[in-house]
């Protein structure tokens, strides 16, 4: 298991949008929304990537405005794929920031997160998966695709295990700075 480098990281989210967003159940929403929030503003102030993708925008709506400003620098791909690893401009440019680790969040568990966390397996990058960062409209499904990113070689874990996996040291600036944002 690889030890976690903010600088060799890129945090993905997949097709976090308004229509699709509506269907989730409450709980698990809320729970993505929160990790989202933690991810995007450490990302970038540790070096980590941030990439979005939309799944056929047109009808699923944009990203959720909250969701979206956390991810306000991140590079963004819309795709009709399931998997974003199909999408050749997301396929690009991950290649181009050449991390060993890619964090996935977004929805739904057992569809575009579980392709693209097979897809990104079978390329070769360590893959986490945290549990409070996915959703899936039915927790049969939700569960099933962590189940699925698990066998495909993903790992389980949670937005705070990144964060704090992240930072380390409780003695630093960046450490008093991110933690409050799971207090």
């Amino acid at each position: 298991m690889l030890r976690l480098e903010p600088s060799s990281t890129a945090v993905v989210l997949i097709d976090v949008q308004g229509k699709l967003a509506a269907t989730m159940p409450a709980p698990r929403m809320h729970a993505l929304q929160r990790a989202a929030a933690i991810l995007g503003a450490a990302a970038p102030r540790l070096g980590a990537a941030l990439m979005l993708t939309e799944q056929y925008p047109k009808g699923l709506g944009k990203t959720l405005e909250g969701v979206d400003r956390s991810f306000a620098d991140a590079d963004r791909f819309e795709k009709m794929s399931f998997s974003a690893w199909d999408c050749s401009e997301f396929q690009e440019a991950l290649k181009a920031r050449a991390p060993k680790s890619v964090v996935l969040l977004g929805m739904e568990t057992h569809i575009c997160v579980f392709q693209t966390a097979r897809d990104l397996c079978g390329a070769g990058f360590e893959v986490l998966v945290p549990i409070d960062g996915v959703c899936s409209r039915q927790d049969d499904h939700y569960l099933a695709g962590l189940a699925e990113c698990e066998r495909a070689g993903a790992r389980r874990t949670t937005s705070e295990t990144v964060l704090f996996d992240w930072l380390r040291d409780a003695g630093t600036d960046e450490f008093r700075e991110l933690s409050r944002l799971v207090r």
